[in-house]
């Protein structure tokens, strides 16, 4: 019996156990759905080679009335802006023992540690299947198992059999209108493993693994993917624990991907890129009071002061909750998953030149193009009023990022000690203008909170110590100056 290698393109949207009910309820599709029972056991290796090499091992048992099937599945990672578009290889299997041959990329990548495997979760499934105008709709409810630990949610699984992608997200806005729907980012397969790490908390960006065979319209499509990656898996926590640690990290995604949409904006279509550039800035808008407040509350010596900062911190994270927990941010991250993803910008004839030329031709002018404005705009930073020095932190954190998401396009060792250096030096003046920053900051958030005349506020933002940090930024910028291209 031999494999089948299929390309998997599917959405998956996340949704709450009572919405699922809700949603069956409706009836929102055509004829009734067939229910399938699923029982799967993952496989991996103890050291998880498998996973760490970007592939998931499963065989599933499915009920489906009296009949009985196994199907044993090898699935690649690969996502673009929400979009699951992954190769898989599929075989029937007699029972929960793998069937491992050169029909698989397994043996290739796991050499002779193929004995090492063994099961590591558990996946039990209550399944409802429709199939609508070329498209599987699945709504799963779902439990994981991992050693003691078991998580339980719902989701929809919207997978496109013909047709163009665009359907499976005019489809996605259609649910969204009658039940509370987020953007799915993860596989049963990563929450699996995720059981198997330590409890979750605040995750940072993770390098973005581009190839250097990638166009810029492919290369912006990964990034905005790790964006939303990077966004969804920490959304969760702050909706549930207010964590500090986590908002930051949301914040910090939302910068990653306003960046993103300037990088590649020579591309884009500028009407869409706008629009969505300003609902993501109307959103950190409206969690950035919690953060700094988190930031001043953290150097509030024990007093009044710190007492009312804690009430407006609380005020705050409300704020911030109900920002994330709306009905406009939820479809704000769909709608930047369908435009990455489908976009008319993909096909635009003015910008096709931009979008097909080698990536890593377009990162060299895009890293040029920073460096020039950082270093213009940061001469003599130290006569450089609040205001302008926040302009010049700002374009920093943009060749920052842009840095940071073309590495991979640039893996010689030359270029990675030279990399080593420059981000160093970029580090450096990042730290030193957000110094300052906070110092022009604190006065006027404690000013809107009417807080400013308190006798311990001037404690907050230490004006003494301006002339030494402005002393401190302008060596750091001479220093970033100083460092070598390593992009050329």
């Amino acid at each position: 019996m031999t494999a089948s290698a299929d390309q998997e393109a599917e959405l998956k949207l996340d949704l709450a156990h009572e919405d699922a009910d809700r949603l069956e309820a409706a009836g929102p599709f055509p004829g009734e759905p067939r229910a399938i029972r699923q029982h799967a056991v993952y496989f991996d290796t103890p050291g998880r080679a498998l996973s760490e090499a970007g592939f998931s091992l499963r065989i599933r048992k499915a009920s489906e009335g009296d009949a009985i099937r196994r199907v044993q599945t090898v699935k690649a990672d690969g996502k673009a802006a929400g979009l699951f578009i992954r190769p898989e290889w599929e075989r029937l299997v007699a029972d929960d023992t793998p069937v491992i041959d050169h029909t698989t990329p397994i043996p290739a990548l796991l050499g002779d540690a193929l004995d090492d495997i063994v099961p590591v979760f558990t996946v039990e499934n209550e399944r409802l299947v429709w199939l609508h105008e070329g498209i599987e709709i699945t709504l799963d409810r779902t439990r994981i198992v991992a050693s003691e630990r078991e998580i339980a949610f719902c989701e929809i699984e919207l997978e496109l059999k013909q047709g163009d992608a665009a359907a499976l997200f005019a489809l996605a806005h259609r649910i969204a209108d009658i039940v509370p729907v987020r953007l799915g980012i993860a596989s049963k397969a990563e929450r699996g493993y995720r059981l198997l790490a330590p409890v979750a908390s605040a995750t940072k960006a993770h390098r973005i693994a581009l190839d250097i065979k990638m166009t810029p319209a492919e290369a912006f499509q990964a990034i905005a993917a790790d964006c939303l990656h990077h966004f969804r898996r920490n959304e969760p926590l702050v909706l549930g624990n207010r964590d500090g640690a986590a908002l930051h990290q949301v914040r910090v995604a939302i910068r990653r991907l306003r960046s993103a949409m300037t990088l590649f904006k020579a591309m884009l279509d500028e009407d869409t890129r706008r629009e969505l550039n300003g609902e993501l800035r109307r959103l950190a808008g409206q969690l950035g009071q919690a953060r700094e407040l988190d930031v001043l509350i953290e150097r509030a010596a024990p007093g009044e002061l710190r007492d009312r900062l804690l009430a407006a911190q609380d005020d705050a994270y409300g704020v911030a909750i109900a920002a994330l927990d709306s009905h406009r941010t939820r479809m704000l991250l769909l709608r930047i998953a369908e435009w990455t993803s489908t976009g008319d910008w993909r096909s635009d004839a003015e910008n096709r030149d931009i979008r097909e030329i080698p990536a890593r031709d377009f990162a060299v002018k895009v890293l040029d193009r920073f460096r020039r404005k950082v270093k213009k705009s940061g001469r003599k930073l130290e006569k450089l009023d609040d205001d302008a020095r926040h302009e010049v932190r700002k374009t920093t954190k943009k060749l920052r990022y842009a840095v940071d998401f073309f590495a991979a396009l640039f893996p010689g060792k030359r270029e990675k000690r030279r990399r080593k250096r420059f981000v160093a030096a970029l580090e450096e003046l990042q730290d030193r203008l957000g110094a300052l920053n906070d110092l022009a900051g604190a006065p006027r958030l404690l000013a809107a909170l009417d807080l400013l005349d308190m006798p311990e506020a001037a404690d907050l933002f230490g004006k003494a110590h301006k002339a030494r940090l402005l002393e401190h930024a302008a060596d750091a910028y001479g220093n970033f100056v100083d460092a070598k291209r390593f992009w050329r």
